[in-house]
């Protein structure tokens, strides 16, 4: 077989394996994660990953706060501080709850925004650029045979908790991401079905053309 003909016959397997992550991907319940959490190398592709996500402006808005170990310690008690400021008369059972959060999945990766709202490029361009991040680091976990979850919640908006984390105006939190080792396999989902989301455009409704 022709060199080239090898080379296109390897890189078109290399597209059907990178397509069948895309395709398999799928989100994994945080109370389904446990250890190992990604090692260093592993955690540096992931974040890697991210900072490939499209950027109009190259305004890299992209920030990221990782927090495992004992840190998730200082992170449940910071989301069961919040709770209680929120809502004084929540109770035992509620705080402890919120506070076990920062425990499901041995890594989490607290994604923000940083937005510069007075650049030509909308804010919502700047925001969709770090959910694109954060889809890249999705199927990298995935790709890497790790399981994620995308989180957000009111702790994810609460302004104490994204001080606390250094996401003081104009910066904001748009997620946590958690992240480890899938402790039993995937439940199977149903896709959604294609033609309910897609349509092709053949021209204004009425015929006529803009004038």
């Amino acid at each position: 077989m022709p060199d080239g003909a090898v080379s296109h016959l390897a890189s078109q397997n290399d597209g059907d394996m990178a397509l069948d992550v895309l395709l398999s991907r799928r989100s994994m319940s945080p109370a389904l994660l446990g250890d190992p959490a990604p090692g260093e190398e592993d955690l540096n592709d992931i974040l890697d990953a991210a900072l490939r996500a499209p950027d109009h402006g190259r305004l890299r808005p992209w920030r990221f706060v990782i927090v495992r170990g004992t840190a998730r310690e200082e992170l449940g008690a910071l989301f069961a501080d919040a709770l209680w400021a929120r809502e004084p008369d929540a109770s035992a059972k509620a705080l402890e709850n919120e506070r076990q959060r920062a425990f499901r999945g041995p890594l989490i990766i607290c994604v923000g925004a940083s937005l510069n709202s007075e650049h030509a490029v909308p804010e919502v361009e700047q925001v969709l650029s770090v959910g694109a991040a954060v889809m890249n680091m999705l199927n990298a976990v995935h790709a890497l045979g790790y399981g994620a979850m995308w989180v957000t919640g009111k702790r994810c908006y609460d302004a104490g908790v994204n001080e606390a984390l250094g996401f003081g105006p104009p910066d904001r939190l748009v997620g946590f991401l958690h992240v480890g080792t899938p402790t039993e396999p995937a439940h199977p989902t149903e896709r959604p079905v294609r033609a309910d989301h897609v349509s092709e455009w053949t021209g204004p409704l009425n015929g006529s053309s803009l004038v």
